[in-house]
């Protein structure tokens, strides 16, 4: 099962999440209910660098075994949910995934899950080289713009890993067709892919495409 969550905090608990990034490694890590996780950092997404960054919004993505849900929920999940002050969460299932994310390939596709009916979510995420940051985040905004004014967009954030380096966007559509008709037909994001083979900015990388199965709150 994969499950995403995003909080938004009161700027009192600023340092408390930030020490929590750090912490919360430990029992994820020990947690063999889960086959993979990540904690992010949230921001715009427009420019994929610090100036974006949210600092009252993270996150975690996890693959857990569903039976083990509740348990997960009723304590470490709990914990954010004490000081948040919302909270967006959804159970995904994989229409297709392409690429890796840290050397891994978590989302397994089931060929089951027809996009048209359901809401649907991307992730992207990148693990761009040092030499190429310049030339990658020049090539951002107008693909950003393009972004924030597509048809059947619902919302779009930008999650990380680190304030560089490793970026990605989270982003929620009516549909699959309205995602396909910006992924595949908009000006400026065809024209960045094109950009990516030939100026080989990342050095992994990594597109996935979900049904929402359920969600609970706004992104």
């Amino acid at each position: 099962m994969i499950r995403i969550y995003f909080w938004r905090i009161p700027s009192s608990r600023i340092l408390w999440a930030i020490l929590h990034m750090a912490l919360d490694r430990i029992p994820l890590k020990r947690n063999s209910s889960i086959s993979f996780w990540k904690l992010l950092g949230t921001g715009k997404g427009e420019t994929f660098t610090p100036r974006d960054a949210d600092p009252r919004r993270w996150g975690l993505l996890v693959v857990i075994d569903p039976g083990a849900l509740d348990e997960f929920e009723n304590t470490f999940i709990a914990r954010w949910r004490k000081f948040a002050l919302d909270e967006f969460s959804a159970t995904l299932q994989t229409i297709s995934s392409h690429g890796s994310w840290s050397g891994k390939t978590p989302f397994r596709s089931t060929e089951l899950v027809n996009g048209s009916d359901h809401e649907v979510v991307a992730i992207t995420r990148a693990r761009i080289k040092w030499l190429k940051n310049i030339k990658f985040w020049s090539a951002v905004p107008p693909v950003t713009g393009a972004l924030r004014d597509s048809d059947g967009l619902i919302g779009a954030i930008g999650i990380g890993e680190a304030p560089l380096g490793l970026q990605g966007t989270f982003s929620l559509w009516r549909d699959d067709r309205s995602l396909k008709e910006f992924a595949y037909r908009g000006v400026a994001h065809t024209r960045v892919i094109k950009s990516t083979h030939r100026e080989q900015w990342y050095a992994e990388e990594l597109f996935a495409r979900f049904a929402v199965i359920d969600k609970a709150g706004t992104l």
